[in-house]
């Protein structure tokens, strides 16, 4: 698992693959100076419910990776994500599948 550190101080813990997918979407829309909002929920283990991080050029953030291997980066959940990122409701971090079944039109993304 890796984590993703916002405004300095406050750690998240993602998916290493899901934060490869995240970083490079986040990095893109902030390389234009663009900000969106960043959701996604919360397993139950973890205490369940919904996390919403204001994304701005202006919040440090640290992407940080557990393993030494770059994940591939799957470009239809890429597409998927950078789709959401775009839309007034901002990017919702979906799983692999879900991103797949979200960027071939048959679901729309789950609400958050």
């Amino acid at each position: 698992m890796g984590h993703l550190t916002y405004a300095g101080s406050t750690q998240y813990e993602i998916d290493d693959r899901m934060l490869a997918h995240a970083k490079a979407v986040v990095s893109a829309k902030l390389r234009r100076q663009e900000s969106f909002l960043l959701s996604w929920t919360v397993d139950a283990h973890a205490g369940s419910g919904r996390v919403s991080l204001w994304m701005s050029p202006s919040i440090p953030l640290e992407f940080r990776f557990s393993g030494s291997r770059v994940p591939q980066l799957n470009g239809m959940w890429l597409e998927a994500l950078m789709e959401m990122a775009n839309s007034s409701r901002g990017l919702v971090l979906v799983t692999e599948q879900e991103a797949e079944q979200i960027a071939a039109g048959r679901q729309a993304p789950p609400s958050v």
